[in-house]
C-alpha cells in the first residue's frame, strides 16, 4: 500500500502517540463506520453535515442531493474536511478531569470529484449498498433517470489524512490512586440488528 505522507493539517500535535498514519488502520475505521461529517464553506460561513459514506480502493465516497448547497460548495472546489468516529468506551477515572473516552477517529481533507460517468456512478452507489447489506444492490430496484439527475456522488482521495486512536483504561495522578471511587471503561459497541420486515 501506498504510504500516507504526514502533512501540516493531517499531522497529530495534541495526543501525538495517538496518532496513526498507516493506511490500512486507516482504511479499517472508515469501512467499519457508517456515518462521517463533512465540513466546508457554505455561503461564506463554515458548514457541517453528517452524510453515509463509503470506500472504494483509495477513494472515499459521499452521495446526496444535487441541489445541496454544501455539495454545491465542494463541487465549486471548496476544500473539504471529512471526519469518522467510532466511540469503543466511556474512560472514568478516579478524578473528574482524567475522564476520557476511548475512540478511533480520521480526518480526511481534500478537494471532491464528481461521478460524472453513468457507469461509474450506477457502480459507486451499489457499493454504498452493498456496504449496508452484502447482496442488496442486486436486490434493490436501480435509480431512474429521475432519481440519478437528482443524486450527485463525490469522491475524495485518501491522502491527505490521519488516525487517532485512544485504547486503554483511566489514567490517574497518583495521589488519586487510593481516592475512594470506582474507575474504568464502560465500553460501547454499535449493534446492527436483525431486518424488521416492513
Amino acid at each position: 500500500m501506498k504510504p500516507i505522507e504526514v502533512t501540516e493539517r493531517t499531522r497529530v500535535r495534541r495526543g501525538p502517540k495517538k496518532a496513526s498514519y498507516d493506511r490500512e488502520t486507516i482504511y479499517e475505521i472508515l469501512d467499519e463506520a457508517y456515518v462521517c461529517h463533512i465540513g466546508a464553506t457554505m455561503h461564506n460561513s463554515a458548514a457541517v453535515q453528517p452524510n453515509f459514506h463509503w470506500r472504494i480502493g483509495d477513494r472515499l465516497y459521499i452521495h446526496g442531493s444535487s441541489k445541496n448547497g454544501l455539495f454545491q460548495s465542494i463541487i465549486r472546489g471548496e476544500l473539504t474536511c471529512i471526519t469518522v468516529t467510532l466511540l469503543d468506551g466511556l474512560v472514568f477515572a478516579k478524578s473528574a478531569f482524567h475522564h476520557s473516552a476511548n475512540f478511533r477517529s480520521v480526518m480526511l481533507y481534500g478537494k471532491g470529484e464528481v461521478v460524472e460517468d453513468p457507469d461509474k456512478k450506477q457502480y459507486a452507489l451499489d457499493q454504498m449498498l452493498e456496504k449496508f447489506s452484502t447482496g442488496r444492490a442486486a436486490e434493490a430496484r436501480k435509480p431512474n433517470d429521475t432519481e440519478m439527475k437528482a443524486t450527485v456522488v463525490i469522491s475524495f482521495p485518501i491522502e491527505e489524512v490521519s488516525a487517532k486512536i485512544r485504547t486503554g483504561g483511566p489514567i490517574d495522578e497518583p495521589e488519586d490512586l487510593d481516592y475512594p471511587t470506582w474507575a474504568g471503561v464502560k465500553p460501547v459497541t454499535t449493534l446492527i440488528g436483525d431486518l424488521v420486515p416492513e
